[in-house]
């Protein structure tokens, strides 16, 4: 079973911490947010996570390895990362992009082979991308871009993916799948990291939420003990109505908190 955690975790940009003494873990099996007000550090947090940023102090682990000692090709193989707001600069098609993410398991111009095209179809379909396999990837409307840089994603098959803002850029019917996709990836077996900014679709479909503020973590655990109506105010600045609707927790912010 993989497992991802940091323990002390800072991490330092343009001579600002922006990320302090965070301690977490992480196990397959559920849908974790990572939650907070801009510039709370998030993105920092699962960059980090990913070996993606050098650490100023404290350690970020995968399997108990130190991620800066594992080899960035093992590391690309493991676990899976979208950013947020990528830009897409070369007119390749959309089967192509998603194609990218089978290259963690190749060797130097090596084709990519059967088990390869099957991973790739797999991520089309489940990010229905499939139908827009021959269109030119810089073409492409916000939300097809997301889904179909997802599908890159999903198609390294690592046990762990992280996602940034994935919702960005989508529409509700979309956002919706979205989230059910991240879930069932969970419960599938992988371990699941998402950054939101929709407390609303946090709320109700994580698991667990990790909440950041000025680069610390300052709650973990379900949704309903994390976003309370005091976190709400002094963090967010905002009230909130919350709920029960079809048996599941809503919550609806409603205006700032004076």
């Amino acid at each position: 079973m993989v497992t991802l955690a940091c323990e002390g975790l800072a991490v330092t940009l343009g001579g600002r911490i922006v990320l302090d003494a965070a301690s977490a873990a992480f196990a397959p099996g559920g849908l974790v947010g990572v939650v907070g007000p801009n510039g709370a550090g998030k993105s920092t947090l699962v960059r980090a996570l990913a070996g993606l940023l050098p650490v100023a102090r404290g350690r970020a682990t995968l399997d108990g390895r130190d991620v800066a000692a594992i080899p960035r090709a093992e590391m690309a193989r493991r676990i899976a990362y979208l950013p947020q707001g990528q830009t897409l600069h070369w007119p390749l098609s959309v089967a192509r992009l998603v194609a990218l993410g089978r290259l963690p398991h190749l060797a130097p111009f090596q084709r990519i082979g059967a088990g390869d095209a099957a991973a790739i179809d797999r991520a089309m379909a489940l990010t229905e991308v499939t139908d827009l396999r021959d269109r030119v990837a810089t073409e492409l409307s916000g939300g097809e871009r997301a889904r179909v840089l997802l599908a890159r994603a999903l198609a390294v098959e690592a046990p762990v993916l992280i996602v940034d803002e994935p919702l960005a850029a989508l529409d509700p019917g979309h956002q919706l799948d979205m989230m059910a996709l991240l879930r069932a990836r969970a419960g599938e077996g992988a371990l699941v990291i998402a950054v939101l900014h929709d407390l609303g679709l946090a709320a109700r479909q994580c698991d667990r939420l990790l909440l950041l503020h000025a680069g610390r973590v300052v709650a973990d655990g379900a949704p309903a003990d994390v976003l309370t109506a005091e976190r709400l105010a002094a963090i967010f600045g905002i009230r909130a109505w919350t709920g029960m609707v079809e048996g599941q927790p809503i919550l609806v912010p409603l205006h700032r908190s004076s």
